[in-house]
Parts: structure tokens; C-alpha cells; sequence
């Protein structure tokens, strides 16, 4: 960010002189240096001594080789977030969240012994933990000796919207807040307008609450916007926690988290401190939670009744105990991000007892990019998901209707070509992420290029989706994104 007064603006480079040399161009607010990046880097190094030294002593894992292949990919999947906490500049860290969320989806269900590897054999296991390593190793070489320049262009360079866009940000906050409300509590949008709803007002939330976040973290964010910004983000995350699904408040946390990181290089603790038991609670009593609501189909509460909603799941979520009397182990939290044994699942069948795909969840992206409204009987978004789940025996065509199982990119790469697509795809995500960032480093985070870097940041943690849904529904959230501010300059004339 700038030090000017406007936090999220560059100054305008005025005219040089007949026959002297132009100024030279500002630098992009992301690529300023940071003073707490020593701090930060720091406190990630001893937070990544500190979490292989407890699963080299705690893993719950027999085989040695295991053990290794967990703890290397705790390191492949940190080491680009802790390169770029050392590095003094703001540069948006997209390829290093994308890498991080392995930590989760991946290291850990193997070291914690994830229930469902006692279905694989110790081979199938290996050949699954190599293919992230491989994946990890390809995917930061990459981008090391990736270079791109900055583009220097008006597109590149230019500010979409440069006056008071700030003013705004709450308000395009309070437009998410109001749609959350009334697509969970109302009928009020026809079915078929709510996908167009739903992607216009979470792609200008994505916006307001990344950049307040950001601005927070670099001390710009006024006090009292601070408190307006609180409160919206905590109601949109409890609203939309009364569908029983944690996942979408967790990815508004999740991306406010990382603007705030992004600008001021260091971490929340009170505020991660606070959440995490929250989380932790109510996961542990979503599924009784779910039987009521869902099985038992009881109605959904209304705004009155969220109070007394809430305090019942906290019940479930403190219970030892489910509702049929049955004793309860606590699910950790982390497990159920779990992407690995579903690539063990993969790697067991492919090629021995299913050929590889060879690209045909692939060929649906394009079809991703087509609008519903010119092509009558398009695929939906997680075609290639269901294709997946159907190939490999886990469902029935009709009941990918109702259930979506997750996937994620590299269990896709590996099921259409194997260690070579884990290889190309780390190699296709890594030139991409860095030449994109090397080419807008010079770009205000109000330009064109500065939009694109924000909605890559929400969409860097989705590592459940295949390439078709995560592609597709990133297209979406970019031409919102980037059509809002257009319309604003070119037709309010600000």
C-alpha cells in the first residue's frame, strides 16, 4: 500500500519535462518492503520446527517411510509461505497459500492416520505420498526460476476506480451481508436468478472484505470502520453457518485472514485464539445437528430462532455423547479436510484396475466458459467431480444430484494421467501464479490486474474443486469482480 492518505491508491505520475528522462514508475502497493517480515518469518520457521518435531515424535504412522514422505511434505508445502514472509515486499502470496493448504488436506491425514487408510495397502499409500512430494518439489521449482516483467500499460497501471473507493467497501460488505440473509431466510430470489445473485454479490464482498482486512493489517483501516467490519463479517459467517455447512464463513474468515496477513506481515493470534475452539465445537456437533435438520428434516430456524439455534448445537458440539446414546470420539477438524486418502484411492484402482482418463475431465473446461443462457442443457460445475466419483464406484450418477464428493486438482491430475499430470499440473499452477504476480507487480491493487490478484487469493485455498469447477467459478467471480468497477468508471463517471 501506499503512505499516502488514500491506502489503496498510487499517486499519479506527473508530466516530465521536454527532454528529460519520465519519472520512474511508483511501485505497485503490494511490492513495497514490510518492516515485521522478519518477525513473521520467524514465527512461521519455529511454528514449522514446533509441527514436525510433534509428528516425528507423535505420528501416528508404522512405516518409516511414511513418516519421511509426511514430514517432507509438511516442508514442500511451507517453504513458499516462508520464503515470502522473508521477503520484505507485499506482494500477494497466491502461489504460497495454494501450496499451504496441502499442510491440511494432505500431510497430516497421513500422519494422523486418516480411518480410511487402513483400506490401502502400505504401497498404494507410498506411491500416493510420493505423488505429492513429486507434485511439491516440480511446483516450487517452477516458480523459483520462473520471470515474468511488469507490465508497464494503462491496463496494467491504471487504478479502475481511483476516487473514494474506499468509501464504499463497507457498503459492498452490507450487499453480501443482505443477500446471505435473504437467499437463508427467504424465497424472495427466483431459483433461476440465484446463481446470478450469488456470484454479483460475493464477488464484491470478496473485494470489501479482502481490502478492509488488508488495510487493517497496515494500520490504515479507520477505528470505526474497523468495528463496521467486524460485526458484517461475523454476521455473514454465523448466517451462513445456519445451513450447517462451516465451509462457506470459514472461507470468509479464511480470506479476511489472509488480507491481513498480506498487509501488515503478521498474524491475528487473539482473533485465531478465539475462532478455533468455536469451529472446533460446532464441527464436533454438526452431525447430530444434521440428523434433526437434515434426516429428521425439522425446519431451519428463522432469525428469531438463531439465538436458541446456536445454543443448541454448542450443546451438541459439548456433548461426549450423540443422541443415540452411543460414545463419541471428537472428529478432528483437520481430518475432515482430507484429500489424501481419496488420492489413495485413486492411485489403488489406476491403471491396474481403471485406465487412465487420458483427459476427459479435462475436456469440460471449456464448456465451463459458456454462459447457461447459450447453451440450454449445460454440464453443471462439478461434471467432472461426478464424472470422477462415478468412475471410481463411489456413487451413482442420480446421487451426485445430492452429494458432491470432493476430489481436489491432484487427485484429478493423477486419475486422467498419472505421476506425469501431478508433474504438469504443479509445473501449469506455479508458472502461472508467478508470471501473473511478476507482471502486476507494478499494478495498484485497485487496477485490473490488482482485482484479478484478490479473487486469486479467495480462490487459492479451494483445493477440493476439479479444474473445470475451479477455473469455471473463478471465471465467474472475475467477470463480477472486474464488471462492477467497469460500469462504475465508464458509466457513473467516477
Amino acid at each position: 500500500m501506499t503512505e499516502s492518505s488514500h491506502p489503496s491508491s498510487t499517486p499519479p505520475i506527473p508530466p516530465s519535462p521536454e527532454g528529460s528522462p519520465p519519472p520512474e514508475q511508483p511501485v505497485a502497493p503490494h511490492a513495497r518492503p514490510h518492516p515485521k517480515s522478519s518477525v513473521l518469518f520467524s514465527g512461521g520457521l519455529a511454528g514449522l520446527g514446533v509441527l514436525l518435531a510433534y509428528y516425528a515424535y507423535a505420528a501416528k504412522v508404522s512405516n518409516p517411510l511414511h513418516l519421511a514422505f509426511g514430514l517432507l511434505m509438511i516442508v514442500g508445502a511451507a517453504l513458499p509461505a516462508l520464503l515470502w514472509a522473508k521477503r520484505a515486499d507485499f506482494r500477494f502470496p497466491v502461489f504460497e497459500v495454494f501450496m499451504l493448504t496441502g499442510i491440511n488436506t494432505y500431510a497430516i491425514p497421513l500422519l494422523n492416520g486418516h480411518e480410511q487408510l487402513v483400506l490401502y495397502s502400505e504401497e498404494h499409500i507410498s506411491s500416493a505420498a510420493f505423488a505429492i512430494v513429486l507434485y511439491q518439489i516440480v511446483a516450487n521449482l517452477v516458480f523459483a526460476t520462473a520471470k515474468g516483467l511488469p507490465k508497464r500499460s494503462p491496463t496494467w497501471t491504471e487504478e479502475v476506480v481511483s476516487r473514494n473507493i474506499t468509501d464504499y467497501l463497507g457498503y459492498g460488505m452490507a450487499v453480501t451481508t443482505a443477500y446471505t440473509v435473504i437467499n437463508q431466510f427467504t424465497t424472495w430470489i427466483p431459483p433461476d436468478l440465484n446463481s446470478v445473485f450469488r456470484a454479483a454479490c460475493y464477488g464484491v464482498g470478496i473485494i470489501s472484505t479482502f481490502i478492509q482486512a488488508r488495510m487493517w493489517g497496515e494500520g490504515t483501516l479507520p477505528h470505526y470502520r474497523k468495528s463496521i467490519f467486524l460485526l458484517q463479517l461475523a454476521l455473514q459467517v454465523f448466517f451462513s453457518w445456519t445451513a450447517l455447512f462451516l465451509i462457506g464463513g470459514m472461507s470468509i474468515m479464511i480470506l479476511a485472514l489472509l488480507g491481513y496477513v498480506s498487509g501488515g506481515k503478521k498474524i491475528p493470534v487473539l482473533a485465531v485464539l478465539v475462532m478455533l475452539p468455536i469451529i472446533g465445537i460446532l464441527h464436533n456437533g454438526k452431525s447430530m445437528m444434521r440428523d434433526k435438520y437434515w434426516e429428521g428434516r425439522a425446519p431451519l430456524p428463522t432469525l428469531t430462532e438463531i439465538p436458541a439455534f446456536y445454543s443448541e448445537w454448542f450443546g451438541y458440539g459439548l456433548s461426549s455423547e450423540d443422541q443415540r446414546g452411543d460414545q463419541r470420539e471428537t472428529t478432528k477438524l483437520l481430518d475432515r479436510t482430507s484429500l489424501f486418502h481419496i488420492l489413495c484411492l485413486v492411485v489403488s484402482y489406476t491403471p491396474e484396475r481403471q485406465p487412465y482418463l487420458e483427459g476427459e475431465t479435462y475436456a469440460f473446461v471449456p464448456g465451463q466458459f459458456i454462459p447457461s443462457f447459450f447453451w440450454k442443457g449445460k454440464p453443471p460445475a462439478h461434471i467432472a467431480t461426478n464424472t470422477l466419483s462415478v468412475y471410481y464406484g463411489l456413487q451413482r450418477m442420480e446421487d451426485t444430484v445430492k452429494t458432491t464428493i470432493a476430489f481436489g486438482l491432484l487427485t484429478e491430475a493423477y486419475a486422467n494421467f498419472g505421476f506425469f499430470g501431478i508433474c504438469l499440473l504443479g509445473a501449469a499452477f506455479a508458472y502461472g501464479f508467478k508470471i501473473f504476480g511478476d507482471w502486476s507487480s507494478a499494478s495498484p491493487m485497485l487496477s485490473y490486474p490488482g482485482l484479478v490478484l484478490i479473487v486469486l487469493m479467495a480462490w487459492s485455498f479451494q483445493a477440493e474443486l476439479t479444474l473445470a469447477a475451479w477455473l469455471g467459478s473463478l471465471y465467474q467471480a472475475c467477470i463480477v469482480v472486474l464488471g462492477v468497477p467497469f460500469l462504475v468508471r465508464n458509466f457513473l463517471g467516477r
